[in-house]
């Protein structure tokens, strides 16, 4: 069994910073992809920013320049660093990895159950 846990989220003036975390645990052999998604009310999940086991990073428009991605693979974490938040960032923000549970098993993409974030104006 495969667990992502997001935490980091919370309520922030527009302007201000924030950083996610996503810790994955459970019977793991390897985390391939990782990624941010978000949702906000009344809308579509969107991808925010994704890494790869390598290190190549990707983001949405309005993300660029003001998000940075990272992750841990000894640790099995991925972050997300934002600065610059505006009232249009705030949504419950996922955390997807794509995962080997075991060696000669199937690769499956898991979510975690997502973290609040407000930005006031």
């Amino acid at each position: 069994q495969v667990q992502l846990v997001e935490s980091g989220g919370g309520l922030v003036e527009t302007g201000g910073s924030l950083t996610l975390s996503c810790a994955a645990s459970g019977t793991i052999a390897s985390i391939t992809d990782m990624g941010w998604h978000r949702q906000a009310p009344g809308k579509q999940r969107e991808l925010v920013a994704f890494i790869s086991r390598g290190g190549f990073a990707a983001y949405e428009d309005s993300a660029k320049g003001r998000f940075t991605i990272s992750r841990d693979n000894t640790k099995n974490m991925v972050y997300l660093q934002m600065n610059g938040l505006k009232p249009e960032d705030t949504a419950v923000y996922y955390c997807k990895a794509r995962i080997l549970p075991w060696e000669g098993g199937e690769w499956s993409d898991c979510w975690g159950q997502g973290t609040q974030v407000t930005v006031s104006s």
